[in-house]
């Protein structure tokens, strides 16, 4: 039974469903930040009624967490779960891409070898079957193109400064999270976590890079971290495409800049990037195999299809987003360079012996 103990305080979950969060989506109220970090705490340590915790992250899906509320979650998170290893590098952080796809080719390892030959370094993380998709994400990518993934954080942050790209997993910088994976799979939905734990940012990077559906849950996101008390992510930015992936969906695309928690959107159209082709042409039959041998191919400058498109406009964005280009355009030219010189395909070369 859960109990008011000097850990927790007053609000265990069950008393936060009847008089907070549990009326419905049109009548429940907000946590303040101290009820949602006490709500996640005792998540962290399993404390919870299966029942309740359940009806819980049910409860939030429904009225939608606040920035105020979603900060708690990631400064307990940081705080109790996150073993945090920094690179002497500061990277790009791309944590979008964790309960996975099924259909299209995940092109984020492909555009973050990209970025590393051109002088962006970048941090991936996932875990393994993240719920509730529970589909192929960074890991199973790299697994199949013999790159280590399986790595402890200190590891994960010297493979960025040898290569300057860098895979953190899961299990191993985020145990607390990972440990409630049976509960969040049982739910049958995504929840919160789902949200929180690609912002996890275990290499302390100073940009985030991420993707929305609506423009609404960027500006979320940025006032995040703007509303945290533990992380400092001083530009976030995010590009119109499947909540929870990190490649940018072809057509007319927006994206979102946060500097300091204020917000700056504007439109692009991937046509005038190469990307003239619909989402369905990026579809493979075995997405992590096939993503692997797609990535392979294209920084072997083997391909000059869709598939390469993508990858040069996604690992022009990783460029972009930590300033180190003028535009978009110049982000671009550069990714077809590294590709067409060899640079690319000479990092992936790298990871493989680290």
């Amino acid at each position: 039974m859960a109990q008011t103990t000097e850990r927790y305080g007053d609000w265990p979950l069950k008393r936060l469903m009847t008089e907070v969060v549990g009326s419905g989506h049109k009548s429940a109220d907000d946590m303040t930040r101290e009820q949602a970090r006490e709500a996640f705490t005792r998540i962290l340590d399993g404390e919870p009624d299966h029942t309740t915790l359940g009806a819980f992250w049910l409860a939030n899906r429904w009225k939608r967490n606040t920035p105020e509320e979603l900060a708690a979650y990631i400064d307990v998170m940081a705080e109790e779960s996150v073993e945090f290893a920094a690179p002497d590098c500061d990277p790009v952080d791309c944590g979008a891409n964790y309960d996975g796809k099924g259909r299209s080719a995940i092109l984020g390892v492909g555009a973050g070898l990209v970025a590393a030959a051109a002088g962006t370094p970048v941090v991936t993380h996932s875990g393994d079957r993240v719920p509730t998709q529970e589909q192929d994400a960074y890991k199973h990518v790299l697994d199949e193109l013999g790159v280590r993934t399986d790595l402890a954080p200190e590891e994960s942050a010297e493979m960025v400064d040898e290569t300057g790209f860098g895979f953190y997993y899961q299990p191993n910088f985020n145990p607390g999270i990972d440990a409630i994976s049976e509960r969040r799979a049982m739910m049958g939905v995504r929840t919160f976590v789902n949200t929180i734990e690609t912002l996890a940012n275990p290499a302390e990077a100073s940009v985030h890079l991420g993707s929305f559906y609506h423009l609404p849950y960027a500006k979320r996101i940025i006032d995040t971290f703007a509303e945290s008390e533990h992380y400092e992510v001083p530009r976030v930015v995010m590009f119109q495409g499947m909540e929870g992936y990190d490649d940018i969906r072809p057509g007319s695309t927006t994206v979102a800049v946060g500097e300091d928690g204020d917000l700056d959107d504007f439109e692009i159209k991937t046509a005038e990037y190469g990307m003239d082709f619909d989402a369905e042409d990026l579809g493979v039959d075995d997405v992590a195999a096939d993503s692997a041998t797609i990535t392979e191919e294209v920084l072997a400058g083997e391909r000059d299809d869709q598939f390469a498109d993508a990858v040069a406009l996604n690992g022009a964005f990783r460029i972009y987003a930590r300033e180190d280009c003028d535009s978009l355009d110049e982000g671009l030219s550069t990714a077809r360079e590294v590709i067409a010189d060899g640079s690319a395909a000479s990092v992936l070369d790298d990871l493989r012996d680290v």
